[in-house]
Parts: structure tokens; C-alpha cells; sequence
């Protein structure tokens, strides 16, 4: 398959305008623009990425305020009492005045998720691609990689320790184990969605194994695999979290065994809103590389954002 054919992008989308008859002034004068009713279309696109952003977080975003409101009735009227479900205006106190001491947690796990995830998508990319062009390394890798995933990740955190010491490395290798298995399921499965005519035609017109997988099988396994790994970063906050509970000192998880021993519902409550902070940043972070890698994807024109489909 030639470069041009590859390279040039052809909107199959865009409707057909037919030529206007030989010798008609429309044919003379060329096709008619429409008038511009709605001002320039720079400014049109971006009215109109606010108005699907807006009708995209209203919904949410009143959900979490009757949530909200429904938490601070309860806890200001003590039908619980505060050392189990503390105010929000405790839980936002506490934010405040410890501030440095979560904000340097918070970097902590931070840190041991993003180098976890960014090991596991890197591993797991490369072994999709194992297992979706080698029945052999299949056979031989699928079964293992199936066998690390059913063993409960807290239960080997002690040996991680034992093995790597208290530092960063066991956090990073269970953010690693547990964020592993969607990003190769997703990339397998895209990876072999690709049409084999498809495959067949691009050999015929000279494309080697290389090219065929930069130009085709891998551009076509993208909406998988984007999938996979925005599954994979919220699963990657969860391993650094798991392995901060067993010889940590520093970090959110140390932070979250801190408060509860301590009977201080309000840090922990702050700390567990500092870690939902942490995947829905990445998530929409990898929501966004989604956006900039994909945009002619049927999902991407949905126009409904943090999407997992």
C-alpha cells in the first residue's frame, strides 16, 4: 500500500455536493456559500464544545450536590455521630489546616501510580502484541497472565515487601500487577479486530509486517486499547493504595491507616477524597490522549466525554 494512499485523509463522511450542469451560472460562478448567520466558525466550534461540556456535567454535578447536601443534613443533625461521619465543614478544616502533610502524601502515591501505570501499559501493550501475532506465545503466556490476575493482589503486598524492602518499588510493582491484565485483554482484543481482508489487501500492495501494523492493526486497535487503559489508571491508584497499607510510611494509603486508628473521620474522609481526586485526574487525562489520538472514533463523535466504550 503506497504512502499517499495511506497518508492522504479521506472524510467518507462528508456528503457528496453534486457538479452543477456544464454551462449553468452556478457552474460559472462556482458552489454557493451560505451566509454566515452564527458568527466565525472558530467561535461557533468552541459555543459549541461548551454547551456539550455543559450538558455533559450538569447531571452529575447535581447528583453530587444533593450527595452532598443529604451528608451535611445528616452529619449536622448527629444522626451519626462525628467520629464516624464527620460535617463537611470538618472534612474541609482538616484539608486546610493539614494541608502540607496530605499534599506531600498525595505526591507519594501519586508518583507510585503514574510510573505503575505507565510500566503496565508499556508491558501490557507488548505482550498483546505477543499473544495476537504468536498462537505459540499464546499458548504459552495467556494462562500465566490469567493466573497473576485471579491471586489477590493484597495478599502477595506482604511478600512484595519482604522481597523489595519498604520503599517505592513494591507499591509500583502491585500498581503494576493490578493495572497489567485490562490493558492486555483490551489490546488483544483490538489488535485482532482488524478486517483480515483488510490485512490481505495492504500485503498485496506491498506493506511489510511493520507497516501494516503501524498503518493498520495498531491506528485500529486504538479505541480498545484506550479503553482498556482508562480502566487500567483508576485500577493503578488502587494498587498503590494496597501496597501503602503493608510497610509504608508516606503516602495516602499510610495516611488512610493513620486516621482510622487515630478515629479521625475527618482526615479520612479527606484522604479519600485526595484519592478520587488522583484517578479522576489521570482518568480524564487519558480521556483527553483518547481525544487527540481517536477523533474520527464513533465514540468520540457520541459526544458524551469519560466514556469507557
Amino acid at each position: 500500500m503506497s504512502d499517499r494512499t495511506i497518508d492522504d485523509g479521506v472524510d467518507l463522511a462528508a456528503p457528496i455536493t453534486p457538479a452543477p450542469p456544464a454551462g449553468s451560472p452556478a457552474a460559472a460562478t462556482g458552489p454557493r456559500t451560505p451566509p454566515d448567520q452564527f458568527g466565525p466558525p472558530a467561535r461557533r466550534g468552541l459555543g459549541s464544545r461548551l454547551a456539550r461540556l455543559a450538558e455533559a456535567i450538569w447531571r452529575p454535578a447535581l447528583l453530587l450536590a444533593a450527595l452532598v447536601g443529604v451528608w451535611w443534613f445528616v452529619a449536622a443533625r448527629e444522626y451519626v455521630p462525628h467520629y464516624l461521619v464527620p460535617t463537611p465543614g470538618q472534612v474541609w478544616t482538616t484539608m486546610v489546616d493539614q494541608w502540607s502533610f496530605l499534599l506531600r502524601n498525595t505526591y507519594v502515591t501519586l508518583y507510585e501510580t503514574v510510573i505503575g501505570f505507565v510500566l503496565a501499559a508499556l508491558l501490557g501493550l507488548g505482550t498483546a502484541i505477543l499473544i495476537a501475532y504468536s498462537p505459540t506465545m499464546e499458548k504459552a503466556i495467556y494462562p500465566i497472565v490469567l493466573f497473576a490476575q485471579v491471586i489477590p493482589k493484597i495478599a502477595i503486598a506482604p511478600l512484595l515487601v519482604v522481597w523489595f524492602g519498604v520503599g517505592f518499588t513494591p507499591k509500583i510493582v502491585l500498581a503494576v500487577l493490578i493495572a497489567f491484565f485490562p490493558v492486555v485483554i483490551s489490546g488483544v482484543a483490538g489488535l485482532r479486530s482488524t478486517d483480515p481482508e483488510l490485512i490481505d489487501l495492504a500485503a498485496t500492495m506491498g506493506a511489510g509486517p511493520w507497516k501494516t501494523f503501524r498503518r493498520i492493526r495498531f491506528p485500529n486497535a486504538l479505541p480498545h486499547l484506550m479503553s482498556g487503559l482508562k480502566v487500567a489508571v483508576t485500577l493503578a491508584v488502587v494498587g498503590a493504595v494496597v501496597g501503602e497499607f503493608v510497610g509504608a510510611d508516606e503516602g495516602l494509603g499510610y495516611v488512610l491507616l493513620l486516621a482510622n486508628g487515630n478515629l479521625d473521620a475527618a482526615l479520612l474522609f479527606a484522604d479519600l477524597f485526595l484519592m478520587s481526586l488522583i484517578g479522576i485526574v489521570l482518568f480524564v487525562v487519558v480521556e483527553v490522549a483518547e481525544a487527540l489520538l481517536i477523533p474520527w472514533h464513533a465514540s468520540r463523535r457520541s459526544g458524551v466525554p469519560l466514556t469507557t466504550s
